[in-house]
């Protein structure tokens, strides 16, 4: 792979094997970190959709007296 200059950044294409791997489509969000000198990690950024259906699964299932703050959940992202 090559890097490119993509207006005032850098730029590479993923192979489509970290595509298919990840179930990547146009207008994912991911995340790359280095994970060492020469090693970088891909994730896939779950969207809104996704988080959604993640907490419905948790329906009735949080322990007692647990409550969701909105703006301390944002602080973190």
């Amino acid at each position: 792979m090559n890097v490119s200059r993509w207006g005032n950044s850098l730029a590479t294409r993923l192979p489509r094997s970290a595509v298919e791997a990840l179930g990547l489509k146009e207008g994912n969000s991911i995340a790359i970190h280095a994970a060492g000198r020469r090693t970088i990690e891909i994730d896939k950024v779950p969207g809104a959709r996704e988080l959604l259906a993640r907490l419905r699964k948790f329906r009735d299932r949080l322990p007692k007296g647990f409550k969701f703050d909105r703006l301390e959940a944002s602080e973190r992202c």
